[in-house]
């Protein structure tokens, strides 16, 4: 049970990080106004900065879980399974690219800083593109096998 609950989170947190990168952004910078954009896709960011916190927690949490179980069946298993670190890195990688990231991001606008905002921009997209194929990959792995 724990294990589709698993595969089931990791499915929609994908889909939500999909949606964020492939939808809502593009989308707000194709119709609105470059600022009005911007403030956007902040929230978005905002928002997928709190729900990736969250859901890789739990996913921590539950894979925790299934390893006890498992170990208290009798079962042998390491500590550490794809299950667990994946969303670990996705967890690093959302505390990273989002909040260490987004204070750098602000100060560069007004040009101070230790770097540009576009690089900063490039650091942030490729924290948040390795968080997603984290995720895809956790979601992957998680999927249980088709049965003929």
């Amino acid at each position: 049970m724990l294990a589709r609950v698993q595969a089931l989170l990791a499915a929609l947190w994908g889909g939500f990080l999909l949606c964020v990168a492939f939808g809502a952004a593009p989308s707000a910078f194709a119709v609105l106004e470059r600022a009005q954009a911007g403030a956007l896709v902040a929230r978005l960011f905002n928002i997928d900065a709190q729900v990736s916190l969250a859901a890789a927690l739990i996913l921590m949490l539950l894979e925790r879980r299934r390893q006890r179980d498992a170990a208290e069946a009798g079962a042998a298993g390491g500590i550490f399974s794809a299950a667990l670190l994946l969303p670990a890195v996705a967890l690093f990688c959302t505390i990273a690219g989002y909040y260490g990231m987004q204070p750098l991001m602000a100060q560069a606008r007004t040009g101070a800083g230790v770097a540009s905002f576009a690089a900063l921009h490039g650091a942030s997209l490729a924290f948040f593109a390795v968080k997603g194929l984290a995720v895809l990959a956790l979601a992957w792995g998680l999927t249980p096998p088709r049965s003929s």
